[in-house]
């Protein structure tokens, strides 16, 4: 699909992480092109930064999921003490996975974590997961990723679906309702591992079945009432972190038809023109919202400027449908 000049330079104006998807996604740059410019984040820009800071041990900031000490490196605004913490292991990985970077960066991590990082909850070993779904779809595509074995996470989460086809990180508390932010969660994490390994048959019909679960609702509303699951969906936030909004979903489910080889589904339509309803007359998506909690550092634009992360997202997001309904 052809983009103005103006807004793909401006993207292109960017880290190594984000322009070498843009290159690829957006421009269909030869492969030669992008993968040189993604081998550039081992020892350029944010990707770089974030492999500097790990810890002799493979961990970040000393902890699983939950930092296990202060770090004068990290950033400190007043109001991040409120919100779930973003420096610690588990998170910076997701990062450095979802940007993209090599697993070679990384060699080594794996053994590392499997001698040194604990859960949380229980003192768990790391790459075993723990109970909540949202940790366990982490570890399961972060597991994929670095080539460790994360067999018992590929039974776990068959076993644990729920009857109406998602799961809920509440399960342990006695839910038996599926959650809108741990079914994405989920099935993000199951189609990583599924990339990343060649396929799982049980995996893949777990995961569909979810989406399926997802898409009866038209991604955006309760099953029950036929209302708006919450307000939470219309959020425009890089990074989109553990929340289910529209434009979150929807990159997942680009990326899973790609995978599958199917056409955009037309029950996520109202979601789609949600993602399409905030682009601004110059081509380009505003910062919505800062989720709180402790960073390393930031990585996109602050609130209510132009994001080079959401307009890239929301761009290749409506390429893939608009391209896809036409077909």
């Amino acid at each position: 699909m052809q983009h103005p000049p103006a807004l793909t330079d401006w993207l292109l104006d960017t880290d190594p992480a984000l322009r070498w998807q843009v290159q690829r996604d957006l421009l269909d740059a030869p492969e030669h092109v992008w993968q040189q410019t993604r081998a550039e984040m081992a020892t350029t820009g944010m990707a770089a930064r974030l492999l500097a800071l790990q810890d002799d041990d493979g961990q970040w900031a000393g902890g699983a999921y939950f930092p296990g000490r202060a770090d004068p490196r990290a950033l400190n605004r007043p109001d991040d003490d409120q919100g779930q913490p973003y420096t610690a292991t588990t998170w910076t990985l997701n990062t450095l996975r979802e940007w993209g970077l090599d697993p070679a960066a990384l060699a080594g991590t794996a053994d590392k974590l499997a001698a040194s990082s604990r859960w949380e909850y229980d003192d768990l070993p790391y790459w075993g997961g723990e109970v909540d779904c949202c940790i366990n779809a982490f570890t399961l595509a972060n597991g994929a990723w670095l080539g460790t074995d994360v067999g018992g996470l590929v039974d776990w989460f068959p076993e644990h679906q729920l009857d109406d086809g998602g799961w809920n990180c509440e399960w342990v508390e006695g839910s038996t309702r599926s959650s809108f932010h741990s079914t994405l969660n989920s099935i993000k994490g199951i189609l990583w591992y599924e990339q990343w390994t060649g396929g799982h048959d049980a995996l893949r019909d777990s995961r569909q079945r979810a989406q399926e679960y997802l898409l009866e609702r038209r991604l955006l509303y309760r099953g029950s009432t036929g209302e708006r699951v919450g307000e939470w969906v219309e959020y425009l936030a890089y990074p989109l972190r553990w929340v289910y909004t529209a434009l979150n979903v929807l990159d997942h489910l680009r990326a899973a038809s790609l995978y599958d080889g199917v056409a955009p589904d037309p029950r996520a339509a109202d979601a789609v023109e949600i993602v399409r309803a905030a682009r601004q007359p110059d081509g380009r998506w505003l910062q919505g919202r800062r989720y709180r909690g402790q960073v390393w550092f930031d990585v996109d634009a602050p609130v209510g400027d132009p994001s080079p992360w959401l307009t890239f997202l929301a761009t290749r997001v409506l390429d893939w449908w608009d391209e896809g309904r036409a077909a």
